[in-house]
């Protein structure tokens, strides 16, 4: 009997633990996981000379490669940026080869769907953890609610990549965890939206870490959460039209929104421009430059009064580096990729670190005439620094869901969210086989 072909495009950080559950099923399910990414070395050490993993170079901007590892295939994850998924699910639709990710779907990815269907494959997208295991755990309690007859009238959802206790030794309480670009450029560009008590409300980039909601996750403290780019699309898919108040955010520690706000309004978040910058250019000359200070003198103290800030801020930008006579180290770049050289360097996991992934939803609802409000949170300490809670919650889902497909579980075609109880139930099932559990509290209002 021949192997079943799993192609994962992209051996990034969150690939890690999805190889790895692959790998542990692959002998009982023939199957053979071959794994393509720029870096071969990377690929080689994820599948740590497993024999049924092969590792190969891919350029997935090859279009004739990529097609060409397609058709060797008989399911595709595509781990890429999600700038590329739609590329992939074009080659899927053609190849006739089922294909996850774990992106949000993209607007020109919605017309492949009659395409898709048409060719008897899945393109199953948001199969990570936000989005993903966000969709699939507030799915599972909204169906609840609604099948006990209960009038949902709030629902929000944080969720944040943070640092565990064990590892927080920084005065930001955060380390790069996930892509350390979408760290920088988190909201953007552009305006949060999201609804309270029947009522539209926008946040503007330049106010977005201003407006900041408190959370506490027992044992864990308390969080704050900032609001994420477009709350109202989930009205639809959540099947929550007619719900008063719906926000989804992203959370931090206490104190980081503040600090991060700081970098905002002083413009080094700013992605706009380039600037070349004068060898040996140095941070402290760059933060000057954003003054009217004809000194830097009492740099800190001029950032400070010109923004208003804490103590516990301006120690905060002071810890991260922005004024100290150290060079920059780019010849030219934006200011916010200027920033993301900074934060890659002081945020850095250490060799011993553990990350942790922090997911809290709360409902408001109203059955047999009384309020009630459930609370649900998940916590997950990773590994380490490779089998990170990141990797973990981003690619299990994944690799739950492709252990299905191929065992021909799930029978459905064209474009699908893990919205349904067929796929939320299952994958939520198996996931607390690994520790990864909700903590729900009900109490009445």
């Amino acid at each position: 009997m021949d192997k079943k072909v799993i192609l994962i495009i992209g051996a990034g950080r969150s690939s890690s633990e999805l190889i790895r559950y692959l790998l542990r099923y692959a002998p009982t399910e023939n199957w053979l996981i071959r794994v393509g990414d720029l870096d071969l070395a990377f690929s080689q050490a994820k599948l740590a000379g497993s024999p049924y993993g092969e590792a190969f170079v891919l350029n997935a901007s090859d279009v004739e490669k990529r097609r060409e590892a397609i058709a060797q295939s008989d399911l595709v994850i595509s781990m890429l940026p999600a700038t590329m998924h739609v590329a992939v699910a074009k080659d899927c639709i053609d190849l006739k080869k089922s294909v996850i990710t774990p992106s949000y779907v993209a607007d020109d990815m919605w017309p492949l769907d009659a395409a898709a269907k048409d060719a008897g494959i899945l393109l199953l997208n948001e199969m990570g953890v936000d989005p993903g295991i966000d969709h699939m755990s507030a799915m599972r309690i909204i169906d609840e609610i609604k099948a006990k007859g209960g009038q949902l009238e709030s629902f929000e959802s944080f969720t944040g990549g943070l640092i565990a206790p064990e590892s927080d030794n920084n005065p930001w309480n955060y380390k790069i965890t996930w892509n350390p670009r979408n760290v920088v450029l988190a909201g953007y560009g552009g305006t949060a939206r999201y609804q309270e008590a029947n009522k539209l409300k926008f946040i503007p980039y330049g106010r977005l870490f201003e407006r900041i909601t408190d959370i506490e996750v027992p044992p864990y403290g308390h969080f704050e959460g900032y609001a994420n780019r477009d709350s109202l699309k989930y009205k639809a898919i959540y099947g929550l039209e007619n719900i008063p108040t719906l926000f989804r955010g992203t959370l931090r520690k206490q104190g980081f929104c503040a600090a991060w706000n700081a970098l905002i309004q002083l413009g080094l978040t700013d992605d706009s421009f380039e600037i070349h910058f004068p060898k040996g250019y140095t941070w402290r000359e760059l933060t000057a430059s954003y003054l009217d200070e004809g000194s830097d003198e009492s740099l800190e103290n001029s950032v400070k009064k010109y923004l208003n800030l804490s103590n516990e801020s301006i120690s905060k930008l002071a810890w991260l580096g922005l004024f100290d006579n150290k060079p920059i180290g780019l010849e030219k770049g934006t200011p916010a990729q200027a920033l993301q050289s900074l934060i890659e360097e002081k945020w850095a996991l250490g060799k011993e670190d553990k990350d942790m992934l922090v997911m809290w939803h709360r409902f408001k609802y109203t059955l047999d005439g009384k309020k009630q409000q459930i609370q649900s949170s998940l916590v997950s300490i990773g590994e380490d620094t490779v089998y990170t809670a990141m990797a973990r919650t981003v690619g299990l889902p994944i690799a739950i869901a492709a252990r299905r497909i191929l065992n021909g579980e799930w029978k459905m075609t064209g474009i699908h969210l893990p919205i349904i109880s067929d796929i939320y139930n299952p994958v939520l099932n198996e996931l607390e086989s690994f520790g990864i559990t909700f903590n729900d509290q009900h109490r009445e209002l």
